[in-house]
Protein backbone atom coordinates (compact mmCIF):
# COMPACT_ATOMS: atom_id res chain seq x y z
CA UNK A 1 0.00 0.00 0.00
CA UNK A 2 1.64 3.32 -0.70
CA UNK A 3 2.67 5.55 1.38
CA UNK A 4 -0.04 8.65 0.10
CA UNK A 5 -2.44 6.73 1.65
CA UNK A 6 -1.22 7.34 5.00
CA UNK A 7 -1.15 10.94 5.45
CA UNK A 8 1.90 11.06 8.51
CA UNK A 9 3.79 8.54 6.81
CA UNK A 10 3.95 10.46 4.01
CA UNK A 11 4.88 13.46 5.87
CA UNK A 12 7.85 12.21 6.97
CA UNK A 13 9.04 10.50 4.31
CA UNK A 14 9.35 13.92 2.72
CA UNK A 15 10.86 15.30 5.82
CA UNK A 16 13.34 12.27 5.37
CA UNK A 17 13.83 12.96 1.87
CA UNK A 18 14.42 16.65 2.02
CA UNK A 19 17.27 15.92 5.33
CA UNK A 20 18.91 13.50 3.03
CA UNK A 21 19.41 15.86 -0.25
CA UNK A 22 20.59 18.32 2.32
CA UNK A 23 23.00 16.00 3.95
CA UNK A 24 24.31 14.84 0.35
CA UNK A 25 25.10 18.74 -0.61
CA UNK A 26 26.61 18.94 2.61
CA UNK A 27 28.66 16.16 2.06
CA UNK A 28 29.69 17.55 -1.37
CA UNK A 29 30.81 21.28 -0.10
CA UNK A 30 33.17 19.50 2.71
CA UNK A 31 34.68 17.14 -0.41
CA UNK A 32 35.48 20.07 -2.67
CA UNK A 33 36.24 22.66 0.48
CA UNK A 34 39.83 24.26 -0.17
CA UNK A 35 39.83 22.95 -3.65
CA UNK A 36 40.11 24.46 -7.16
CA UNK A 37 36.84 22.92 -7.18
CA UNK A 38 35.34 25.53 -5.22
CA UNK A 39 35.90 28.05 -7.68
CA UNK A 40 34.45 26.26 -10.31
CA UNK A 41 31.24 26.48 -8.42
CA UNK A 42 30.93 29.87 -7.96
CA UNK A 43 31.05 29.61 -11.96
CA UNK A 44 28.52 27.79 -12.05
CA UNK A 45 26.23 29.92 -9.79
CA UNK A 46 27.53 32.84 -11.61
CA UNK A 47 26.29 30.96 -15.39
CA UNK A 48 22.75 30.26 -13.20
CA UNK A 49 22.48 33.99 -12.33
CA UNK A 50 23.36 34.96 -16.08
CA UNK A 51 20.49 32.82 -17.67
CA UNK A 52 18.10 34.21 -14.97
CA UNK A 53 19.28 37.46 -15.86
CA UNK A 54 18.71 36.99 -19.85
CA UNK A 55 15.35 35.20 -18.99
CA UNK A 56 13.97 38.43 -17.51
CA UNK A 57 15.44 41.14 -19.97
CA UNK A 58 14.32 38.66 -22.51
CA UNK A 59 17.69 38.83 -24.05
CA UNK A 60 16.94 35.44 -26.13
CA UNK A 61 20.47 34.44 -27.77
CA UNK A 62 22.31 35.23 -24.25
CA UNK A 63 19.39 33.21 -22.92
CA UNK A 64 19.87 30.36 -25.35
CA UNK A 65 23.50 30.01 -24.95
CA UNK A 66 23.22 29.69 -20.76
CA UNK A 67 20.60 26.85 -21.56
CA UNK A 68 23.37 25.13 -23.97
CA UNK A 69 26.13 25.90 -21.11
CA UNK A 70 23.51 24.09 -18.49
CA UNK A 71 22.30 21.23 -20.85
CA UNK A 72 25.77 20.33 -21.34
CA UNK A 73 27.72 20.89 -17.72
CA UNK A 74 26.75 17.89 -16.41
CA UNK A 75 29.30 16.26 -18.21
CA UNK A 76 31.54 19.02 -18.18
CA UNK A 77 31.04 18.76 -14.00
CA UNK A 78 31.89 14.91 -14.48
CA UNK A 79 35.44 16.05 -15.92
CA UNK A 80 36.03 19.04 -13.91
CA UNK A 81 35.52 17.31 -10.86
CA UNK A 82 36.85 14.08 -11.17
CA UNK A 83 39.83 14.47 -8.02
CA UNK A 84 36.85 15.40 -5.76
CA UNK A 85 34.50 12.84 -6.96
CA UNK A 86 37.13 9.72 -6.66
CA UNK A 87 38.02 11.18 -3.12
CA UNK A 88 34.08 11.34 -2.22
CA UNK A 89 33.67 7.53 -3.71
CA UNK A 90 36.56 6.30 -1.56
CA UNK A 91 35.29 7.99 1.38
CA UNK A 92 32.48 6.07 0.44
CA UNK A 93 34.05 2.89 -0.01
CA UNK A 94 35.57 2.77 3.47
CA UNK A 95 32.25 3.51 5.03
CA UNK A 96 33.58 7.31 6.02
CA UNK A 97 30.15 8.71 5.66
CA UNK A 98 30.08 10.23 9.52
CA UNK A 99 32.73 11.62 11.35
CA UNK A 100 33.56 11.30 14.79
CA UNK A 101 34.58 14.39 17.17
CA UNK A 102 34.58 14.88 20.80
CA UNK A 103 37.91 13.65 23.10
CA UNK A 104 39.90 12.15 20.33
CA UNK A 105 39.58 15.17 18.28
CA UNK A 106 40.87 16.77 21.43
CA UNK A 107 43.36 14.36 21.95
CA UNK A 108 44.89 14.28 18.48
CA UNK A 109 44.95 18.72 18.75
CA UNK A 110 47.35 18.31 22.16
CA UNK A 111 49.08 16.08 20.76
CA UNK A 112 49.93 18.39 17.67
CA UNK A 113 50.21 20.99 20.06
CA UNK A 114 52.55 19.83 21.87
CA UNK A 115 54.68 18.13 19.27
CA UNK A 116 54.83 21.96 17.79
CA UNK A 117 55.89 23.21 20.68
CA UNK A 118 58.46 21.04 21.30
CA UNK A 119 60.20 21.00 18.03
CA UNK A 120 59.43 25.19 17.64
CA UNK A 121 61.12 25.12 21.09
CA UNK A 122 64.48 22.70 19.70
CA UNK A 123 64.55 24.76 16.53
CA UNK A 124 64.14 28.03 18.35
CA UNK A 125 67.33 27.40 20.53
CA UNK A 126 69.68 26.72 17.54
CA UNK A 127 67.93 29.40 15.00
CA UNK A 128 66.66 26.75 12.56
CA UNK A 129 64.48 28.77 10.34
CA UNK A 130 60.90 26.70 9.83
CA UNK A 131 57.30 28.02 8.62
CA UNK A 132 54.65 26.00 9.83
CA UNK A 133 51.15 26.23 8.53
CA UNK A 134 47.71 24.96 10.48
CA UNK A 135 45.16 24.47 8.16
CA UNK A 136 41.32 25.33 9.80
CA UNK A 137 37.98 26.01 8.22
CA UNK A 138 39.35 27.64 5.33
CA UNK A 139 40.75 24.44 2.74
CA UNK A 140 44.66 24.75 1.54
CA UNK A 141 44.56 22.13 -0.69
CA UNK A 142 46.08 24.22 -3.34
CA UNK A 143 48.65 25.37 -1.59
CA UNK A 144 49.37 21.41 -0.32
CA UNK A 145 49.33 20.95 -4.39
CA UNK A 146 52.94 22.91 -4.22
CA UNK A 147 54.58 20.59 -2.18
CA UNK A 148 56.00 17.08 -1.22
CA UNK A 149 52.88 15.45 0.29
CA UNK A 150 53.61 13.08 3.27
CA UNK A 151 50.14 12.33 4.96
CA UNK A 152 52.42 11.58 8.07
CA UNK A 153 51.67 11.81 11.73
CA UNK A 154 52.77 15.09 12.85
CA UNK A 155 55.34 14.71 15.73
CA UNK A 156 58.42 16.84 16.87
CA UNK A 157 61.05 14.86 15.38
CA UNK A 158 59.14 14.79 12.30
CA UNK A 159 58.94 18.68 12.01
CA UNK A 160 62.98 19.45 13.04
CA UNK A 161 64.34 16.74 10.33
CA UNK A 162 62.16 18.43 7.59
CA UNK A 163 63.61 21.92 8.48
CA UNK A 164 67.39 20.33 9.50
CA UNK A 165 69.48 22.58 6.78
CA UNK A 166 70.37 21.38 3.23
CA UNK A 167 67.84 18.57 3.72
CA UNK A 168 65.25 17.92 0.48
CA UNK A 169 62.43 19.89 2.20
CA UNK A 170 63.75 22.56 4.37
CA UNK A 171 63.35 24.86 2.11
CA UNK A 172 59.05 26.13 1.93
CA UNK A 173 56.69 25.62 4.54
CA UNK A 174 54.72 22.43 6.08
CA UNK A 175 51.03 22.39 5.45
CA UNK A 176 49.51 20.29 8.93
CA UNK A 177 45.93 19.20 7.80
CA UNK A 178 43.87 17.13 10.17
CA UNK A 179 46.23 16.69 12.85
CA UNK A 180 48.72 15.68 10.17
CA UNK A 181 51.31 16.72 8.48
CA UNK A 182 49.82 16.96 4.84
CA UNK A 183 53.24 18.02 2.81
CA UNK A 184 56.19 19.97 3.17
CA UNK A 185 58.11 22.69 0.78
CA UNK A 186 55.13 23.79 -0.11
CA UNK A 187 55.06 27.92 -1.54
CA UNK A 188 52.85 29.88 0.57
CA UNK A 189 51.33 33.89 -0.94
CA UNK A 190 53.81 36.30 0.01
CA UNK A 191 52.00 39.49 1.78
CA UNK A 192 52.17 42.63 -0.28
CA UNK A 193 51.25 44.61 2.67
CA UNK A 194 53.50 48.13 2.95
CA UNK A 195 53.31 48.15 6.56
CA UNK A 196 55.44 45.06 7.16
CA UNK A 197 58.80 45.89 9.01
CA UNK A 198 61.90 45.77 6.98
CA UNK A 199 63.72 43.36 9.45
CA UNK A 200 61.38 40.78 8.68
CA UNK A 201 62.42 38.26 5.76
CA UNK A 202 60.50 35.85 3.21
CA UNK A 203 59.33 33.55 6.21
CA UNK A 204 57.34 36.23 7.70
CA UNK A 205 56.19 37.86 4.78
CA UNK A 206 54.76 34.25 3.47
CA UNK A 207 53.21 33.61 7.13
CA UNK A 208 51.14 36.84 7.03
CA UNK A 209 50.11 36.18 3.01
CA UNK A 210 48.53 32.56 3.73
CA UNK A 211 47.52 34.56 7.27
CA UNK A 212 45.75 37.07 4.82
CA UNK A 213 43.51 34.55 2.41
CA UNK A 214 43.25 32.09 5.08
CA UNK A 215 42.35 31.18 8.26
CA UNK A 216 45.17 29.07 9.29
CA UNK A 217 47.36 29.71 12.11
CA UNK A 218 51.54 30.01 11.00
CA UNK A 219 54.46 29.44 12.93
CA UNK A 220 57.48 30.94 12.05
CA UNK A 221 61.09 30.26 13.72
CA UNK A 222 63.24 33.05 12.48
CA UNK A 223 66.73 31.23 11.18
CA UNK A 224 68.59 35.00 12.42
CA UNK A 225 66.97 35.94 15.99
CA UNK A 226 65.77 32.31 16.85
CA UNK A 227 62.59 34.31 17.88
CA UNK A 228 59.09 32.29 17.56
CA UNK A 229 56.39 33.92 15.70
CA UNK A 230 52.87 33.52 14.59
CA UNK A 231 49.92 34.56 12.83
CA UNK A 232 46.76 34.86 12.31
CA UNK A 233 43.65 36.85 9.98
CA UNK A 234 46.76 38.92 9.26
CA UNK A 235 47.82 39.67 12.61
CA UNK A 236 51.86 38.73 13.56
CA UNK A 237 52.50 37.74 17.17
CA UNK A 238 56.10 38.20 17.92
CA UNK A 239 58.92 36.82 19.99
CA UNK A 240 56.55 34.69 21.81
CA UNK A 241 57.73 31.72 24.81
CA UNK A 242 56.75 28.83 25.20
CA UNK A 243 54.06 29.63 27.28
CA UNK A 244 52.09 32.33 25.34
CA UNK A 245 52.17 30.03 22.20
CA UNK A 246 50.89 27.38 23.71
CA UNK A 247 48.34 29.79 25.56
CA UNK A 248 47.21 30.67 22.16
CA UNK A 249 47.87 27.40 19.86
CA UNK A 250 45.09 26.05 23.05
CA UNK A 251 42.56 29.19 22.36
CA UNK A 252 42.50 29.00 18.60
CA UNK A 253 42.18 25.21 17.67
CA UNK A 254 40.01 25.26 20.84
CA UNK A 255 41.39 22.39 22.97
CA UNK A 256 39.54 21.87 26.29
CA UNK A 257 41.16 19.72 28.80
CA UNK A 258 38.95 17.64 30.79
CA UNK A 259 35.72 19.05 29.70
CA UNK A 260 32.95 16.23 28.85
CA UNK A 261 33.40 15.32 25.05
CA UNK A 262 30.50 14.98 22.58
CA UNK A 263 28.69 11.81 21.49
CA UNK A 264 29.01 11.98 17.91
CA UNK A 265 28.79 8.58 16.44
CA UNK A 266 30.39 7.35 13.55
CA UNK A 267 29.34 4.89 11.33
CA UNK A 268 32.71 2.86 9.53
CA UNK A 269 33.42 -0.27 7.40
CA UNK A 270 34.70 -2.14 10.54
CA UNK A 271 34.15 -0.89 14.14
CA UNK A 272 37.58 -0.10 15.67
CA UNK A 273 39.18 -1.25 19.37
Amino acid sequence: MPFGDFPILNYLSNIIDILLVWYVIYKLIMVIRGTKAVQLVNGIIVIVLIRMLSAFLELHTLQWLMDQALTWGFLAIIIIFQPELRRALEQLGRGKIFSRTGSDEDEHQSKLIEALLKSTDYMAKRRIGALISIERETGMSDYIETGIQLNASASSELLINIFIPNTPLHDGAVIIQKNQVAAAACYLPLSESPFISKELGTRHRAALGVSEVTDSLTIVVSEETGSISLTKNGELHRDLKQDPLRELLEKELNVNHGSPSSTRWQWRGKKNG
